[in-house]
């Protein structure tokens, strides 16, 4: 199965630990490149990433660096994969730090898969913007992987197609050779726009699906937010010109139905927390892991009133997070809205 020599993967959370996993059966040697001490430890020391995924053994040719001088000459010779697992807000900062080091692997013309899945808050910008910014001479070389992906799921082989956006049909091509294994795959698309806008708004339902499984409603609540979510969704795809199908796809319903249902969902246990009536901060602050849906639903209301987007749910959410208005007053605000016609 072992086809390939070297691949690196910046970011060792749950899902950048899982693409590792799914690389380490195509890759001679895969490293994480990790910013914590007792991550560090744990990979290299136990088999095993601790932190994000406890009890589960990583594969033998997977190890960890913290500092890049850690990295031999001959594997940074023979990398021919990046993968960037750092979430929205990471992507600025890391790589503004290391602007040089990966200009030099573009120029060698390494590609890069961003596992992001979010919309920068300030800047309304999402993880294709950030990286085009920084490398505009290289945008063939950068592609974005979406889709119903649970990083667990992942790492104990269970069967996952997800999509992978790109701008170069060559690119796309050869990094779905290097995904394909036999329980993992990943299908191109060359609607960046639409895969990342499914990435990152489903995150957003699934606050909403969470807080709705935690004041009590069950599944026909359930089914009605998925359903008006896409159609939220869509609104937002207009504006950037996405392809309405790539919302219907891997990387808008599946991952929607996957992280509104499933219990591995961060975004869905941080909506059932503020159901309890936790504090958003308070939750975000006790625990490591990141719920990019947080700063994306600020993201979508700003967005909403940018370029006057109607998304009742999305907005809905916002002011539940940000504005500490009862989530039952907001169900309540949107079953009292007179009715319109569904395709409307």
């Amino acid at each position: 199965m072992i086809k390939y020599k070297n691949a690196l993967v910046v970011g060792a959370g749950a899902f950048g630990t899982s693409l590792a996993s799914i690389l380490a059966d195509r890759f001679e040697n895969v490293v994480l490149k990790v910013r914590s001490q007792d991550v560090y430890d744990a990979i290299n020391k136990n088999r095993e990433n601790s932190v994000y995924l406890k009890g589960i053994k990583l594969k033998e040719n997977i190890r960890a660096v913290l500092e890049w001088d850690e990295l031999s000459d001959e594997f940074d010779n023979d990398i021919q994969l990046l993968v960037s697992g750092l979430p929205t807000a990471g992507i600025k900062p890391f790589f503004e730090e290391n602007y040089d080091k990966f200009l030099g692997y573009f120029k060698r013309g390494i590609p890069l898969i961003s596992l992001s899945k979010g919309i920068d808050p300030d800047t309304l910008e999402l993880s294709d913007d950030l990286f085009f910014e920084f490398f505009p001479h290289h945008k063939e070389l950068i592609t974005f992987l979406s889709g119903p992906s649970f990083a667990k799921e992942i790492m104990q082989e269970q069967i996952t197609l997800v999509t992978l956006g790109g701008r170069s049909r060559r690119v796309l091509r050869e990094l779905s050779l290097m995904l394909d294994t036999s329980y993992f795959k990943a299908l191109p698309s060359y609607d960046i726009k639409g895969v990342l806008l499914g990435g990152a708004l489903k995150n957003v339902l699934a606050i909403s699906g969470g807080i709705i499984e935690g004041l009590g409603y069950n599944h026909n609540t359930r089914a009605a937010m998925i359903t008006r979510g896409i159609v939220e969704m869509l609104r937002f795809g207009k504006v950037f010109n996405a392809r309405p199908e790539t919302f219907y796809g891997l990387s808008g319903m599946g991952d929607l139905i996957l992280t509104t249902t499933g219990g591995l969902s961060r975004n869905k246990q941080f909506g059932l927390e503020i159901a309890k009536g936790r504090n958003p901060e308070e939750i975000i602050n006790s625990q490591r892991t990141v719920v990019e849906g947080y700063k994306t639903t600020k993201a979508t209301h700003l967005l909403c009133e940018k370029y006057e987007i109607r998304a009742r749910i999305f907005n809905g959410l916002y002011e539940v997070l940000y504005n500490e208005v009862d989530a039952k007053e907001v169900i309540n605000m949107l079953m009292n809205t007179p009715a319109k016609f569904e395709i409307e």
